[in-house]
């Protein structure tokens, strides 16, 4: 029986283990692969066919001797070579002016996109938590920018801060065409996505602290300050520490609103890491470069995971 119980637990855990060694080891260490060569492609001729010539209606044109009418056509092939150089890829990525710039943007965009967010789902959360009139609809309003697409914020925020003739036009200030503005206009864009998902998270985490507790604490300290800082921000650090982890992960990944908000531009103030390798491999068949700038990007992300993790442990501990 017990023998049988091991079995069936084997049976349902196979797709699983199956669905991650296909769609997400496999293709990483492909990915490791390029990162290592150099990807070339070639067109090779295989060989010569003969074809007929059809006429309008579709059928072979014949010779007045009856022979059909025939013409050559080259069977063409491509051919992906992938010739191994080593850390060339590595070394060309870290002395890449462009590849630092966009490493650099790509990092102020976290920074203050998720601090900002993190203040006002915070704020946010502490404010539709007291009993306020309109609470419940103000709450599934406040939540509604979470379910949009990307790509459908970015177009939609393309035609508000448009400066010929969009809504905010008559304001003077080129939110998508100067190089200070712009890159405001993207993190503005990402705050108004996922401060409601900060604020949902925080507003759960606070509905499941006692309110016996924080009366208890009230009535200590007489203020509203000291019940804030020593208690109930003690109590949400797990909840803001898996936040914070969760919106780096995804804003280091910022692509969407570059694609359909500046393009990368003016010029390359607003390219991302993750746009950048993008047009590298599919632009400039370049997939070597944007693999190695791919996994140093993940590099980054990790060693920030990790002493955030260890940081944790000794607060702890």
């Amino acid at each position: 029986m017990i023998r049988w119980d091991k079995r069936i637990k084997l049976l349902f855990l196979l797709p699983a283990v199956i669905w991650v060694l296909t769609l997400t080891i496999a293709p990483l260490f492909f990915s490791l692969y390029l990162s290592f060569t150099d990807v070339k492609r070639e067109v090779v001729i295989s060989g010569v066919t003969e074809v007929p010539i059809l006429d309008k209606e579709g059928k072979p044109k014949t010779r007045s001797d009856g022979s059909v009418r025939t013409k050559k056509i080259k069977d063409k092939k491509l051919v992906i070579k992938y010739d191994w150089v080593g850390l060339k890829k590595y070394k060309r990525v870290v002395n890449d002016q462009e590849y630092q710039d966009a490493a650099k943007f790509t990092f102020i965009y976290v920074i203050v996109s998720v601090v900002i967010e993190i203040i006002l789902g915070l704020f946010l959360a502490f404010l539709f938590n007291r009993r306020i009139y309109g609470r419940g609809f103000m709450r599934s309003l406040m939540i509604l920018p979470i379910f949009a697409t990307p790509f459908a914020i970015g177009f939609m925020f393309f035609t508000i801060l448009f400066e010929v003739s969009g809504p905010l036009a008559w304001m003077g200030i080129p939110f998508l065409s100067n190089h200070n503005w712009a890159p405001f206009s993207v993190m503005l864009v990402d705050i108004w996505q996922w401060t409601p998902f900060c604020f949902l998270v925080f507003l759960a985490a606070l509905q499941g602290i006692p309110d016996d507790l924080i009366e208890a604490a009230t009535l200590d300290t007489k203020s509203a300050y000291k019940v804030w800082t020593s208690v109930i921000l003690p109590l949400l650090q797990p909840i803001i520490v898996l936040v914070i982890l969760l919106r780096v992960a995804e804003a280091a990944k910022l692509y969407d609103y570059i694609a359909s908000l500046t393009k990368g531009g003016p010029g390359t103030a607003t390219q991302s890491v993750s746009f950048l390798v993008f047009n590298k491999a599919f632009k400039m068949n370049d997939f070597g470069y944007a693999s190695a700038g791919s996994f140093l990007m993940l590099i980054v992300v990790m060693i920030f995971v990790l002493l955030f993790f260890t940081q944790l442990r000794k607060t702890y501990e």
